[in-house]
């Protein structure tokens, strides 16, 4: 494969393909299933950032061992071990097939999870062996998403007294900490605050309709908190973890009552291995 071609792929891996994905299969798939896999995906999220910045160890290029262009550099942020795209690639897909249990599926996962794997070895940004972890640690979290055993609290004041108590511990988070972790915590306490009560569109012109229209105006809220807030704001944990958690709770609550003649409500409630549509 051609270089610009493994940059592609590993783009796969971006923030904003992770926020589209998670969006896409709240609202048209399995809202509830999509909370399950947001809380996993947040939590491997906070690992992957954690062991990162214990560890510390540096990146392949910038111990001269590799020497990528500009625009692979600027895809690596951070240390290097574990990779956190192989980790939360493998994460994201891996999770989703494993909810959804379907052997076309988990191909497509599988495909999907090693190119973004390997195109970090190719673009010279990562060891094999900061992969493997990553692919390692994505295949914990990806069971987690999809497990039966296991299943979040529907009760509203340990809900949100969730949100509210990561909202006081970045407070209290010391200033310079990499904003990865205040970023997990706000993504981990806006999934387990939200509340997915609605059932996906039974038609694809309502799937279309929401799909467009609420991307739109996810990313509309992301650009907006990623551009219009001053850079002082920004450098703080609590103003960090707050931005991932409204985007969560945006998508997740907002997003469905603005929609919400596409978007009915669930009745009755679907356990997380159900799937009401398929795909």
């Amino acid at each position: 494969m051609t270089f610009d071609l493994w940059l592609a792929i590993t783009a796969l891996g971006r923030d904003e393909v992770f926020i589209a994905v998670l969006a896409l299969y709240t609202w048209l798939v399995n809202p509830r299933g999509a909370q399950q896999l947001g809380v996993a995906f947040a939590l491997s999220y906070l690992v992957n950032s954690a062991l990162k910045y214990s560890l510390d160890l540096p990146r392949p290029f910038t111990a001269g061992d590799t020497a990528p262009s500009a625009a692979a550099r600027a895809t690596a942020g951070g240390p290097s071990f574990p990779s956190g795209h192989a980790q939360l690639g493998s994460t994201l897909w891996l999770g989703l097939a494993a909810q959804q249990r379907r052997p076309w599926l988990w191909a497509v996962a599988a495909l999907l999870t090693g190119l973004i794997a390997y195109s970090r070895i190719a673009l010279g940004v990562h060891y094999p062996a900061d992969v493997l972890a990553g692919l390692a640690l994505g295949v914990v979290f990806a069971a987690l998403a999809g497990s039966r055993h296991w299943a979040l609290p529907s009760d509203a004041l340990w809900r949100w007294g969730v949100l509210a108590a990561v909202l006081l511990a970045c407070l209290l988070l010391p200033a310079g900490i990499p904003r990865e972790l205040p970023a997990g915590l706000g993504m981990l306490a806006g999934f387990w605050a939200v509340q997915p009560d609605y059932a996906p569109p039974r038609g694809w012109a309502g799937r279309l309709l929401v799909g467009v229209l609420g991307l739109a105006l996810v990313l509309a809220l992301y650009l907006a908190l990623s551009v219009l807030l001053p850079a002082a704001w920004k450098a703080l944990a609590v103003v960090t973890a707050l931005r991932y958690a409204v985007l969560v709770l945006f998508a997740g609550a907002a997003v469905p009552r603005l929609l919400g003649r596409w978007l009915p409500r669930e009745q009755p409630a679907l356990p997380v291995g159900q799937q009401p549509q398929r795909v």
